[in-house]
């Protein structure tokens, strides 16, 4: 014989389960917004690699840069190639 209570609290729990998935699918499904241009620091940690060797790869000139006044910065689809 089922116990009445115990089928009431799988219930409940069954709806927290569904509540706490639907939270989360919902977060899954809206992407990230991501800036496209990424100074120094923010592509030595997008590319695994160390922002003495960014800059090394910038004065070599085998990343092209955007400069804004004094700043440098890399387009995120330069870094994908």
């Amino acid at each position: 014989m089922v116990d009445p209570a115990m089928t009431v609290l799988v219930k409940a729990v069954a709806v927290e389960v569904a509540a706490m998935l639907k939270g989360g699918l919902a977060r899954l499904s809206t992407p990230a917004v991501q800036p496209v241009l990424l100074d120094v620091k923010q592509a030595s940690v997008y590319l695994g690699r160390s922002e003495q060797a960014i800059q090394h790869l910038i004065f070599q000139r085998d990343l092209p840069v955007v400069r804004m006044g004094r700043r440098v910065h890399l387009d995120r689809r330069d870094l994908d190639i």
